[in-house]
């Protein structure tokens, strides 16, 4: 099938743009640090957790016909310019990520390399960030499996700064390793924020979705599966994280690897560490698991 074809008949066309959204943010930045900060009023009517009638179910408001993977604009934006889009992993709303196994995963793999070129391509956007909240602890606002697209309109602060620092997947792990499979690793890094924390990337040089080849975005799939069944087993329940992909901006031939970082606030079974005073005000933090001994759990875990 043709990519226009196949991505009309994954995002929906121009049938699910949100003409009715509302002007999504006004930026400003802090005075003193240069902090960017959203203001993003509209968003407080989201649903937020709804009992009934899950909208990305089959038949539901976002997801009328079945599908496999589906992505659309959000009716609730974060950035205006219909630049926020929702993904739909599955149409089973009592999936996890790895229970879709390398197959499904790859799919969902390809929708986010689709809508990184798609997103990419727009004169008005310079970076795009995909990224997955799941889980209550996380903020997550409905339960059904699904992550998001941002496309910015420049570099993130993070993002800028991982770029200028040359990020490049530790060479030499040795106790943080967790696994390795397939031309991808997955580690602990060196000085983590949150209590668990994984990096997954390829050991040899890929810039961003689009750029990866057919192999790639197996072993991808392959891997992620693999290190989200050890999270779910890790505390015996379905653990809550945060997931984003560091890539390329779409603007310029930067020199970026592709990477993700997988993180919870996790400290142990149920139980959140929560950042401290201290930390916010000095951006000095305080982790209480030891990252060597979180992966010899985690490699334990095959």
């Amino acid at each position: 099938m043709p990519a226009d074809v196949l991505g009309n008949q994954l995002h929906g066309g121009n049938a699910m743009s949100r003409h009715d959204a509302p002007s999504a943010s006004d930026t400003r930045s802090d005075p003193h640090l240069g902090t960017v900060v959203h203001i993003v009023g509209a968003r407080q009517k989201r649903p937020n957790r709804p009992s009934t009638g899950c909208p990305f179910c089959v038949g539901g408001l976002e997801a009328p016909e079945p599908y496999d993977v589906r992505s659309f604009a959000n009716r609730w934006p974060a950035l205006d310019g219909d630049r926020c889009e929702v993904v739909l992993y599955t149409s089973d709303h009592d999936a996890t990520l790895p229970s879709l196994g390398s197959d499904g995963v790859r799919s969902v793999v390809d929708l986010w390399a689709q809508r990184t070129e798609a997103l990419g391509s727009r004169d008005d956007v310079d970076y795009v960030l995909v990224f997955e909240n799941r889980g209550l602890d996380v903020g997550a606002t409905i339960a059904h499996p699904h992550g998001q697209i941002y496309a910015y309109d420049h570099v993130p602060s993070r993002q800028r700064r991982r770029l200028d620092g040359g990020w490049r997947p530790d060479p030499d792990p040795g106790d943080r390793l967790v696994t390795a499979a397939g031309g991808w690793s997955a580690w602990v890094p060196y000085a983590p924020t949150y209590p668990v924390s994984i990096d997954v990337a390829p050991d040899h040089h890929v810039a961003d979705l689009p750029s990866m080849s057919a192999d790639d975005r197996d072993r991808l799939a392959d891997m992620l599966v693999d290190v989200f069944d050890r999270l779910d087993r890790l505390y015996d329940q379905p653990l809550p994280y945060m997931m984003w992909l560091n890539q390329r901006p779409t603007t310029a031939d930067a020199d970026a690897w592709f990477n993700i970082e997988i993180v919870s606030p996790w400290r142990s079974a149920g139980v959140q560490r929560f950042i401290a005073a201290a930390e916010v005000a000095s951006e000095e933090y305080f982790n209480p698991v030891v990252p060597e001994e979180l992966a010899e759990r985690l490699r334990a875990l095959r």
